[in-house]
């Protein structure tokens, strides 16, 4: 916010009471650049800051986001868009939090500031990471006369429910097989304590047979990666796929390890959330955990039967104790105003791709499947293509792999038809922009989604 305000104080931006910037554009910044770019800032009705950066050679093409405002300025993809005469700018998640319906009207709202001061884009392109990626989505369903197609990267495209009912039944099953009476639902207000308890009770089981199968259950049921980041935060190699504790393992860092471990994640974010839709919007009524387990990765569902019998324990009373187990139920207005935020329903108007990878322990893999299920049942398979990168962790992309599928989007909006989205082809055209490491997109089929919404 502190950066928005210090900004548009630089370049003559608006304030929540100002008029927005008149043309012919902002005023100069970022100097030394050679694309000798323009900025704006300023801020939306609800208060939310945003921010552009415009070259000098501008051609027309503009890449909205969420998280731009604030940090984007500097981002090496900014300077690589830049140098292609694109220009870059969105908002902040400092006002809107997981109020998601309304982070995606404000990148609507902001791509309008923009082409009052520069005049209308020729190709408007939506294109975050997490959340951002997530609200890109949302902008592709309920924007699409503002912008021209999207780009989703790391985004929860299981959708706002779906993607947090699959969290809960990860918990759930910890909570009840190896750390009892750690929060679930309801999570104190010193996450930082909460987040500690649950790394701590995972550490403790990680050091037994039986906690290491139960972690690895608990995996399998909640469609995590068997692939997590050591808890210094560097990557240690994807495991073999025959090897079932390095799959556990890998389980394991991805639920407690790493700078932001599913687990922390699960309780910060859960907490903002039932303060945003006023309960608890999550449930697991109904829910046959043995048959999820039936339904996931093949790999990871081979490895808990080898854990369990390693550690001498019986796999099906345990799955006997989860099916008795008291259930969670939602809060049902807390379930409306929370799908409120975004149901996505497939319904494309505009090209989208999405990039994902398949290490991510939070905007875990198997939600892309339900998110293209949906978009080929709405008959708009067409304008949908989804690409994986072989990455560990939240959002690990290089800005060669970013920069390549927006200018895969580019080519689709300029020519009307999709080039090759290969993994092959995604890696040659990362490739050729002086991608350093190596472009890292891969061939990947993802699990099914165990818990859509609607189902």
């Amino acid at each position: 916010m502190f950066l928005a305000i210090a900004l548009a104080t630089v370049v003559g931006g608006g304030t929540a009471a100002a008029a927005p910037p008149r043309p012919p554009g902002g005023a100069p910044c970022l100097a030394g650049s050679p694309a000798d770019p323009t900025c704006i800032s300023g801020t939306l009705d609800d208060g939310t800051p945003y921010e552009f950066v415009v070259p000098a050679g501008w051609n027309g093409t503009v890449v909205v986001a969420l998280d731009f405002a604030g940090s984007g300025l500097n981002d090496s993809l900014t300077a690589r868009l830049l140098a292609k005469g694109v220009a870059r700018g969105g908002t902040s998640r400092a006002i809107t939090g997981w109020d998601i319906r309304s982070a995606i009207d404000n990148q609507a709202a902001a791509l309008a500031r923009f082409e009052h001061a520069y005049g209308r884009a020729r190709y408007a392109i939506d294109s975050g990471t997490s959340m951002g990626g997530f609200v890109a989505a949302g902008v592709a369903q309920i924007h699409p006369d503002a912008f021209d197609a999207a780009v989703p990267m790391c985004g929860g495209l299981g959708g706002s429910v779906g993607q947090w009912n699959q969290k809960l039944d990860t918990l759930f099953v910890l909570e009840r097989l190896v750390a009892p009476g750690l929060p679930v639902i309801d999570i104190p207000e010193n996450v930082d304590s909460a987040r500690k308890s649950w790394i701590d009770a995972l550490a403790a089981a990680q050091r037994t047979p039986e906690g290491r199968a139960r972690i690895a259950l608990a995996a399998a049921i909640g469609q995590l990666p068997a692939w997590g980041r050591n808890p210094d935060g560097s990557a240690p190699p994807p495991p073999d796929s025959r090897d079932a504790n390095a799959l556990e393992q890998g389980a394991y860092l991805a639920l407690a390890g790493g700078p932001l471990p599913y687990v922390g994640q699960a309780m910060s974010s859960r907490r903002q959330i039932m303060a945003v839709v006023g309960g608890n919007p999550s449930w697991n009524t109904g829910v046959d955990y043995a048959k999820q387990l039936r339904q996931t990765d093949p790999a990871l569902r081979r490895a808990v039967g080898a854990l369990y019998k390693a550690a001498n324990l019986d796999l099906r009373a345990d799955l006997k104790n989860l099916a008795a187990a008291p259930r969670i139920a939602a809060d049902p207005d807390a379930v409306e105003r929370f799908s409120q935020g975004i149901v996505l329903d497939g319904d494309l108007r505009i090209p989208v791709l999405t990039v994902s990878g398949i290490g991510d322990q939070i905007s875990t893999v198997a939600q892309q499947q339900s998110y293209g299920e949906k978009a080929h049942r709405a008959g708009a398979g067409s304008l949908l293509r989804q690409t994986y990168t072989r990455t560990v962790g939240h959002c690990d992309f290089s800005p060669a792999e970013q920069e390549a599928a927006l200018m895969t989007v580019l080519h689709r909006l300029r020519t009307g038809h999709w080039p090759a989205t290969s993994a092959p082809a995604m890696n040659a055209r990362a490739a050729g922009l002086a991608a350093d490491p190596a472009p890292r997109y891969v061939p990947f089929t993802p699990p099914r989604f165990n818990r859509p919404y609607p189902g």
